[in-house]
């Protein structure tokens, strides 16, 4: 089974949800996959993973899933003596998107006080010079 295993969902068509669950030693190999499940409803997951001897299940030292909850649970109740790991990808796209929502903050408030000090310049007949701050 391997101590390093990885637990995601994939969507293969509409509503056509499986959960996936994958040795990280066999790097996309044979052996990699360890389980397709049909849905990804943490109880109907966990009654399949409870079929595989739990002595492999006890084997497992760190699986690494994302952030659902109901893959949390399944890491939980699965396999027991494992550390759960977040995946890279989703860490990665939440400081994406949080740095993409400070860069557009920061643009808003630079185009407000460019305008402001368009409409300043206007009022008081002087010519504007746009300033570039980067």
């Amino acid at each position: 089974m391997g101590h390093h295993l990885s637990i995601d969902e994939v969507n293969l068509s509409i509503d056509e949800l499986y959960t996936i669950v994958t040795n990280k030693a066999a790097k996309g190999k044979k052996g990699s996959i360890l389980a397709i499940i049909a849905g990804t409803k943490s109880e109907i997951v966990i009654k399949h993973l409870q079929k595989i001897d739990l002595k492999k299940h006890n084997q497992v030292t760190e699986i690494t899933l994302d952030m659902a909850n109901s893959m949390k649970l399944i890491a939980k109740k699965s396999f027991l003596k494992a550390i759960q790991l977040i995946d890279r990808f989703h860490v990665q796209k939440l400081a994406l998107e949080a740095i993409q929502e400070v860069r557009i903050r920061l643009k808003l408030e630079a185009l407000d006080q460019e305008n402001t000090a368009i409409v300043e310049a206007k009022s008081n007949k002087t010519p504007f010079f746009f300033k570039r701050i980067f």
